[in-house]
């Protein structure tokens, strides 16, 4: 059993947003954390002025959240919240991982599937870190609002329930609720595919389609994510709970969604290439659309809305021949 008292040093692997919104939460809760990042100004503006001045600026910081370059500073810690951007966690755990004596309990908190391998992150986390125990921590939250202190609540899958029991003593506050799981996979199937949704989305907002479209593409989209969820053995109950549910919920009807302005602005007739050109950061949905793809069609799982999005993201399909193929799903017999 871990004893609570063993996880009172948290490192967050990734000082993007939502590493920084997840290091404040920890730090609100009474834990002394390490934030390792790669850019050097990010570490400098956290320990020197308590900001996030590149990835969340305005947003005032705990000052017992320390930052740092040094990927040893992070093995020190009791368990490490991993953050980076899904297609660089096998690179960040490879790193972490050389620099630790003993494996640390890993949290993942990306969103999304190993495009290279088709591998959930929970895979690629036990691939390179063999003895490590691994939770999952996913749910509707932007990371502005985590970090601001305004509740939110979270779903903490993993295997042991000692480790849920510990990860959630460590990291639970008032505003910051988890809720305990044990299906692991549920827990990454709606944070990984909620992305691709939130583009299909943002791109029928930007068609000006309105609200009842985005509704309809909504729900079929949640079709399409309970399908995958079975073909993969995920519990129903997890795909509807804060992580599948109410991570769309969120994603799939705000601006503040990087990927739901991303299908804003192609719907608006911009081509990809160019609105990531000007972004700082890169939207997971981009990225999973492909595998997503790929996988629907090696699994014959039906996914018709996915499929589009990523013809529409990165098959150069005109957006508003395609868009037939995301709204016509609806008129054919409703199953699940």
């Amino acid at each position: 059993s871990m004893e609570d008292a063993s996880l009172q040093h948290i490192g967050v692997l990734g000082g993007g947003a939502w590493g920084t919104a997840l290091a404040q939460a920890a730090a609100t809760a009474g834990r002394q954390v390490t934030l390792w990042a790669r850019e050097a100004d990010v570490v400098d503006s956290i320990n020197s002025t308590h900001d996030n001045h590149r990835f969340l600026p305005d947003c005032p910081l705990h000052p017992n959240l320390k930052a740092s370059t040094n990927m040893h500073d992070l093995a020190r810690t009791d368990t490490v919240l991993v953050v980076s951007p899904a297609q660089y966690v096998r690179a960040s755990l490879e790193a972490l991982s050389a620099a630790t004596e003993t494996p640390i309990p890993l949290v993942i908190c990306a969103k999304g599937i190993e495009v290279a391998s088709g591998k959930f992150l929970s895979t690629v986390a036990a691939e390179v870190v063999k003895e490590a125990q691994i939770a999952i921590l996913s749910g509707p939250t932007f990371a502005r609002e985590v970090a601001q202190g305004l509740p939110c609540a979270l779903t903490l899958a993993a295997e042991s329930p000692d480790l849920v029991e510990a990860l959630t003593h460590a990291l639970a506050s008032r505003h910051f609720r988890l809720y305990a799981s044990r299906d692991i996979t549920g827990a990454q199937i709606g944070g990984a595919v909620k992305n691709v949704l939130a583009v299909a989305t943002g791109i029928v907002e930007g068609l000006g389609l309105g609200e009842n479209a985005r509704a309809a593409l909504i729900t079929r989209g949640m079709a399409e994510i309970m399908r995958f969820g079975d073909a993969y053995g995920a519990n129903r109950e997890t795909l509807m709970g804060l992580s599948g549910l109410g991570d769309v919920l969120l994603t799939c009807s705000s601006q503040q969604s990087r990927n739901f302005s991303l299908g804003y602005e192609i719907g608006r007739g911009r081509r990809f290439a160019d609105i990531m050109a000007e972004r700082e950061t890169v939207a997971e949905g981009a990225h999973t659309a492909k595998i997503l793809a790929k996988i629907a069609r090696d699994r014959n799982i039906d996914m018709p809305i996915m499929r589009t999005a990523n013809d529409i993201i990165h098959g150069g399909c005109d957006v508003r021949d395609a868009v037939g193929a995301l709204l016509d799903r609806p008129l054919t017999t409703e199953s699940p």
